[in-house]
């Protein structure tokens, strides 16, 4: 488990590396920060760009994605 980005780095406790144990260098450091910072940012585009759900729609995958022009039987002309 990953420790919280505000506890990466203190004097008292250096972070280590999962499986061997060792300290990790202060640019390996750096670059779990760097990383979870860009996770955070994608996870708020991601969420900014979520588009709302489609009033009367289909359940499940649009269909013509995957080549599924029926419906119960009917067939969709496109």
């Amino acid at each position: 488990m990953t420790k919280p980005t505000d506890m990466l780095e203190t004097a008292s406790d250096p972070v280590r590396h999962p499986t061997s144990g060792e300290p990790l260098s202060p640019a390996a450091v750096r670059a779990l920060k760097e990383a979870e910072a860009r996770r955070a940012a994608a996870a708020a585009a991601a969420e900014a760009n979520r588009k709302p759900p489609e009033t009367g729609g289909r359940e499940g995958p649009e269909p013509t994605r995957y080549g599924d022009w029926e419906k119960g039987g009917i067939v969709s002309d496109f």
